[in-house]
């Protein structure tokens, strides 16, 4: 790690919690790259889709607590 980046890392970490949040996510944002202009409009579609297959009644549904077990079964080992 450079100095530069050691200065910049000691300065962000003085922030308060919100602050250094702000920060991290900003930096984060910059490695995205541009922003893919259909985005949104595919995000809305298959929203859509879903919800019309859970009202049609073509997907079966789970509790938030067979999922939660499921996953700690599975990915957590518990």
């Amino acid at each position: 790690m450079s100095k530069a980046v050691q200065t910049v890392l000691a300065d962000a970490l003085r922030l308060e919690p919100d602050a250094r949040a702000e920060v991290a996510a900003e930096l984060l944002a910059s490695l995205d790259g541009p922003a893919d202009p259909d985005a949104e409009a595919a995000w809305d579609a298959e929203i859509d889709r879903r919800v019309e297959a859970i009202d049609a009644g073509a997907i079966r549904l789970e509790s938030w607590a067979d999922v939660k077990r499921r996953i700690e079964r599975d990915v957590l080992g518990r």
